[in-house]
Parts: structure tokens; sequence; C-alpha cells
């Protein structure tokens, strides 16, 4: 959900100089928002991305986006070399005005410099993951991939539920034209060289 200015309401004979003042991030600046803004706005909600200048906001997770997550963080963290780290829900710095927050993404492990980051450079990512949401389907199928392609990110998994399961479609960048190209659609099993060996039983979700 993106924002917009909300209607105030007020009760009737409502004192107005007693309403409470709007954040400032209610009413966007006319230029948009810009990455180190997440860092400095007060009350955002959690897990707020920035997606062309305009702050995003997550809905409820549903109980299969919590259980792929899990399943895929758990596996990837098995998986992965000793050089690389997995990470949820930590955004990208893509540009001024985009930053995303993929739901897991894995980075080279020099890219973590302390307890206090908040994000990473694209340059830092070698995969980025995104679980499709009902209201999330145009960012995570058409938005998001444009703009981890066009900042280099050299593979991006996309999963979606079908029929109580997860679909992982795998894609691999062409970084000649810095778009993705689809590597396969994994249905039961996830088994994968790159950007590591990865082999996932995607049917154990039944079993969380």
């Amino acid at each position: 959900m993106s924002i917009a200015p909300p209607h105030v309401a007020e009760a009737p004979d409502a004192d107005i100089s007693e309403t409470e003042p709007l954040p400032s991030w209610v009413i966007p600046p006319a230029e948009g928002f810009t990455a180190d803004d997440l860092d400095r706005l007060r009350g955002i909600p959690p897990h707020t991305e920035l997606i062309d200048g305009t702050l995003v906001f997550v809905s409820p997770q549903t109980n299969f986006h919590a259980l792929v997550m899990f399943l895929l963080e758990r596996e990837l963290r098995r998986a992965a070399p000793t050089d690389v780290r997995v990470r949820r829900e930590m955004t990208v710095t893509l540009g001024k005005r985009q930053r995303p927050e993929p739901d897991l993404i894995v980075i080279r492990g020099e890219a973590v410099k302390d307890m206090r980051q908040t994000t990473y450079q694209p340059a830092d990512v070698l995969l980025a993951v995104e679980v499709v949401s009902a209201e999330s389907e145009i960012r995570d199928r058409e938005r998001k991939p444009q703009l981890y392609a066009g900042a280099g990110i050299p593979h991006f998994w996309r999963v979606e539920f079908a029929e109580g399961r997860p679909v992982v479609y795998v894609y691999e960048l062409d970084p000649a034209t810095r778009t993705y190209g689809i590597a396969g659609v994994h249905h039961d099993r996830l088994k994968v060289g790159v950007p590591f060996e990865i082999d996932i039983d995607l049917g154990e979700i039944d079993e969380l």
C-alpha cells in the first residue's frame, strides 16, 4: 500500500487546536522521498519501502508468506558458503529514490559493517527473493524485478502461491541488457547451482 494524504475525521464540536499533528511523512515532498529519508522519518511503520520516491507499507502477513520465508531462509543459511550471508527483510539502496526491501537477500560477507546497519548496496547482493502477496503482485512481478535487474543484481527468485504450495520462478541477469531471463520454474523441489548449490524440498511447507 502506498501512501496518500489521509482524511482527518473530527467529532462534532471537536476543538481543532487539540488535533494531533500529522507526522511529516503523511504528505510527501513534491519531488518524492529519498533513500536516506527512511532512516530519518519518525514513526513510519516497520518494513516501509521506497519505490519511485513513494513510501510503500506492508500488509498483514499470511501463513503462506510466513512459512515460505522461514523455509527458504533456513535452507539458504544451511547451504550458504562461509563468505556470504542471508538477510531477511533488509532494504537495498538502488538509487536516490529506490530503496526496496526484498523478502530475502543473499549478500557478500564483507558487506556487513556493524549491528546498526540498515541497508545494503546492489553490488553486495547476489540473490533477491520476493514472495508474492495479493497486494504486492504488480510490484513483485513487474517493478521490483526491473529495479533489481537495472541495478545489476545477478539472481532473482519470485515465489508464487499455487494450489497450497510454493512455485519458485528463478531468473538470471543478462548483463548486456540488464534484464532478467527465466532460468527455471520449480514446483516440488528447488535445485539450482547458482549463486551456490541449493536443494530445497518445497513440499516441506506442509510440515511446518
